[in-house]
């Protein structure tokens, strides 16, 4: 049960008090408000305002630095072939990040004080309140902080030549995930593959929280043993 000693105010901003939930914050963070308002995070109105993001501002501010990366590596002397192994080489990195970071980081247990402030700004939030619009994808200032190692790593592994199309791939997946992430809370999929990918989405949020951690797709739930029971199955 969530701690008796403590009870989150949700008229006040949430960030700071859900840590003194401690143990109970676990299962305080998993019992979802299925509402489209946006709660408070902040007293600050600035820090508060970097907090929400509009779903379209992840194309917009992303898509160009996509295709910079791509021209970047076609000028150095990359074929059309090579250039596209390249790019989808990104991409194929970029499901794999997108499925360990869901499952090893957003969804790692905590008890402490910043431990909980500190999962909750980065995804508790999003299963506290699935359908709040403003908070489903990633700041592009916190983006922009996490791209830095991912472009060092890229940098590690590949030869110069390869590098950025490897990174516009990856970044391109990136902006495939947010935007999907966001259709599947948001948008009405009647049938195919959509309508499948979010049934597998909310169930992940509302029936086996500790299954289901691809986004884009059930690949990596695959190979990794964390389908949910159901999604193995052909919708009804």
């Amino acid at each position: 049960m969530v701690n008796q000693a403590f009870t989150v105010d949700l008229n006040k901003p949430l960030v700071f008090q859900v840590g003194h939930l401690g143990e109970a914050y676990e299962e305080w963070v998993h019992q979802p408000i299925v509402s489209k308002e946006t709660p408070r995070f902040f007293a600050n109105d600035i820090i508060e305002f970097l907090t929400r993001t509009a779903w379209w501002v992840i194309p917009l501010i992303w898509l160009p630095v996509v295709c910079w990366s791509v021209f970047s590596s076609a000028k150095i002397g990359l074929s059309p072939f090579q250039l596209a192994t390249t790019v989808v080489g990104g991409l194929f990195m970029w499901t794999l990040m997108e499925y360990s970071l869901h499952r090893f980081l957003f969804h790692i247990k905590t008890k402490s004080y910043w431990a909980n402030t500190l999962h909750y700004l980065i995804h508790g939030c999003h299963h506290k309140h699935p359908m709040d619009g403003l908070r489903l994808v990633f700041p592009p200032a916190a983006t922009l902080i996490l791209l830095v190692p991912f472009w060092n790593l890229i940098k590690f592994l590949a030869p110069a030549s390869y590098a950025p199309g490897v990174f516009g791939g990856g970044l391109l997946g990136y902006v495939m995930y947010d935007c999907t992430h966001y259709y599947l809370h948001h948008g009405k999929p009647l049938k195919g593959v959509s309508h499948d990918l979010k049934r597998y989405h909310m169930n992940h949020h509302f029936r086996i929280q500790n299954k289901g951690f691809g986004i884009t797709s059930t690949f990596w739930d695959r190979v990794f043993g964390t389908l949910p029971p159901h999604s193995s199955k052909k919708p009804s």
